[in-house]
């Protein structure tokens, strides 16, 4: 059965009389399940009303008879977690979870199952027109539910939709993509699946365009903002804190854990087009006495840090001076009982903070480097840089985000006009 064409039917009496129109379809999201139909809404007398899966005798036919012609005539009034196939789901854009896209439900299959009818799939192709008129066209076919994340648009059934919890096996950067082409009330939705993970949403915010976080912080209190850039790494936090209007920088800092707070405001001392600017500020140091037992053993338990962080180990004294590095792939093939300080790199390539990013960049590519060390004039360690903190900079905004060639959405039709009985076009053929 497919929605468009149920939309059409008729409410019928056990004796033939129509007695009113179906106007939408109320299913109930399940978590992992398929959303299972509990009844529909149907048009009486220009008046939308309830009606219980339990009178529904057929659904399938050509009009959908009912058990008794006895309706409850009080005014249909949706209850948390319902989801309306119509209104919420049909002409309006779901994420497709594999493809990482936002995709409009041109049309909804159900089927009967042991427990009643179910949603199983939808129709994602666009519709072709023909002389003005909808016609079917070749594309893909129905595509499972499961593979979508729903984005109803109703406040009371947050809970019940969260339960799939699809949008969280996406990547952040995808997330981030479906942001920057979602409307303000999508990208409301996709936020309010994504905060229920903190570290998610901090690493959603950190691949944001600045002035699309900045957008969707203004919704946020000061303490909501604080939240988000504690969870990030301290170089991102910096960027995010700096790209704040004014007026909101010192609250929002003041909110910030002291640890964090010492770590912003250290970065935002230096030009953002310095290495001092681009560095992070969480890296790997080991006494240069260690041995690479003891190294590996600190990168193991080092899993608050990003990847990136720990490609290279950091020898370093008791002053915190740079004795040398090593990356891990020379410790992994070193005996384990070999002193750090035999292993390093004693002259390793590194800058000062207020090296240039670009001359940084040139270094790197000329040596081969992920990774490179941030001194002070002592040669105390300050922060590392690594390879894709200059590609954030050097890359031109223009190429970050590469939308598809965009295409013009057809409107979807009406299926029905309030107070009119002539059949609107179908969505399918």
């Amino acid at each position: 059965m497919h929605l468009s064409v149920l939309l059409k039917s008729h409410l019928c009496s056990p004796d033939g009389e129509s007695v009113g129109r179906v106007d939408d379809v109320i299913v109930r999201l399940r978590g992992g399940d398929l959303p299972l139909v509990t009844g529909l809404v149907g048009k009486v007398g220009g008046r939308r009303v309830f009606v219980p899966v339990s009178m529904i005798s057929d659904l399938a036919g050509e009009a959908v008879g009912l058990a008794d012609a006895r309706l409850n005539l009080r005014s249909f009034e949706r209850r948390e977690g319902e989801v309306l196939l119509r209104d919420d789901i049909l002409g309006h854009r779901l994420i497709d979870v594999a493809e990482a896209e936002l995709v409009r439900a041109w049309d909804i299959e159900l089927s009967e199952t042991g427990e009643g009818w179910v949603v199983t799939c939808l129709d994602t192709r666009r519709p072709a027109r023909f002389f003005g008129l909808i016609r079917a066209t070749a594309g893909h076919p129905c595509q499972d539910w499961k593979a979508f994340e729903p984005l109803i648009g109703h406040a009371a059934s947050v809970r019940a939709r969260a339960a799939f919890g699809r949008v969280h096996r996406l990547k952040p950067a995808q997330i981030a993509d479906l942001l920057e082409e979602a409307s303000p009330k999508e990208g409301e939705e996709i936020l309010d699946v994504v905060h229920t993970d903190p570290e998610l949403e901090a690493d959603v915010f950190e691949e944001l365009d600045p002035d699309i976080a900045n957008r969707l912080f203004e919704d946020k209190s000061d303490d909501e903002v604080a939240d988000v850039i504690a969870h990030m790494r301290a170089d991102d936090a910096a960027d995010a804190v700096a790209e704040l209007p004014q007026n909101r920088r010192l609250k929002v800092l003041d909110l910030l854990p002291p640890g964090t707070r010492t770590k912003v405001m250290t970065l935002l001392s230096f030009n953002s087009t310095s290495a001092g600017g681009i560095m992070g500020v969480d890296f790997l140091s080991v006494p240069a006495e260690a041995t690479v037992e003891e190294a590996l053993r600190r990168i193991r338990l080092a899993d608050r840090l990003q990847p990136e962080a720990l490609l290279t180990v950091h020898g370093v004294d008791v002053e915190n001076r740079l004795v040398g590095t090593a990356n891990v792939i020379a410790l992994l093939q070193a005996d384990a009982d070999t002193a750090l300080a035999d292993l390093v790199d004693k002259d390793p390539v590194r800058v000062t903070a207020d090296a240039d990013v670009v001359d940084v960049t040139l270094l790197m590519a000329d040596y081969n480097l992920m990774t490179v060390p941030v001194v002070d004039a002592d040669n105390h360690l300050l922060g590392v840089i690594t390879v894709d903190d200059v590609l954030e900079v050097t890359i031109p905004d223009d190429w970050r985000r590469r939308e598809p060639p965009a295409h013009p959405e057809p409107a979807v039709p009406e299926l029905e006009t309030a107070g009119a009985e002539q059949e609107s076009p179908e969505l399918r053929g």
